[in-house]
């Protein structure tokens, strides 16, 4: 595998397209206008600065990280010469289902087609193509230029081939990948997302606050991030929607999002991405300060 594909420039679509382009591979980003693009671009750059002042890369691996990127609005044209396609697009079942149908119909009879997705099924998104052997996931963690696990996830019609192929791939970019198999949220999220839902819980129901929650859980549990900032970081919207997924996929009432984390969706607080959710974030600040709305 040498011509890759990857859809979406955000967040986790621009850090699998820095990995890969700084690996030595031709990477196709591809997103839906060049305002997208840009900021996808502009966002490798600067973490390629990070890198070259950490000195984890040169100027020079720099230079050539960029030049194996090439940004394009064109999903046809790339996946025509594409020997693996990677959707990251939002975490929505309807736009994923319609994305693998247009790429199983513009890629060549052996391309692999994998999904960044956090929760939603690979057999379901495989279904829809004529290639379900060839459909796999490959859940990256965020940050991706840093973080060292992908989650490979084998769905049901996958075949050995692939899997092995991808695990061979992951292990090529300086990963460390494991395979599990296709049932809702997976390994990680099955397990992350209960914690983070809890934490909403004891938030929602007067246990205690923000600041000490998180506190709890990283003095007591020797986690790096407490579980509600972890939640701004992945994003409140994307939280509740692999919730939701749990909750439909398995029936049980232990998996149901708390009514907090609906409110707070509904209402445009996001996270970090948004500027606000359980802590409010001011560009250039790196000081945390517990939203407004739940200050005591």
């Amino acid at each position: 595998m040498k011509n890759i594909v990857v859809i979406g420039s955000g967040t986790m679509g621009n850090g699998i397209a820095h990995v890969f382009a700084m690996y030595h591979y031709t990477v196709h980003l591809i997103d839906i206008n060049d305002e997208a693009l840009n900021r996808g671009m502009n966002t490798i750059s600067k973490n390629l600065d990070r890198q070259v002042s950490k000195q984890i890369i040169t100027e020079e691996e720099k230079a050539k990280t960029l030049s194996n990127l090439h940004p394009s609005t064109d999903l046809k044209a790339a996946c025509s010469t594409a020997d693996l396609v990677i959707e990251a697009a939002t975490e929505n079942l309807n736009i994923k289902l319609d994305l693998f149908k247009k790429i199983d119909e513009f890629s060549g009879p052996n391309t692999i087609l994998a999904s960044n997705t956090s929760s939603i099924s690979i057999t379901k998104i495989g279904s829809v193509t004529k290639r379900p052997d060839k459909v796999i996931g490959m859940h990256f963690m965020n940050p991706v230029p840093v973080m060292k696990f992908v989650e490979v996830i084998r769905g049901y019609a996958t075949s050995d081939a692939t899997t092995t192929s991808i695990l061979a791939l992951s292990k090529a970019l300086g990963k460390s990948p494991t395979e599990v198999n296709d049932y809702p949220g997976f390994v990680a999220n099955r397990i992350l997302m209960p914690m983070i839902n809890e934490a909403i819980y004891s938030l929602y129901e007067g246990v205690a606050g923000v600041e000490e929650i998180d506190t709890v859980m990283k003095l007591g549990m020797a986690h790096p991030m407490g579980p509600l900032q972890l939640a701004d970081f992945i994003g409140l919207d994307v939280c509740l929607s692999i919730l939701n997924v749990l909750y439909e996929g398995f029936g049980n009432p232990k998996y149901a999002p708390c009514p907090l984390l609906k409110n707070m969706v509904t209402a445009g607080y996001l996270g970090a991405k948004s500027g606000e959710g359980f802590y409010k974030y001011i560009a250039g600040s790196k000081d945390l300060q517990v939203s407004s709305m739940f200050k005591k």
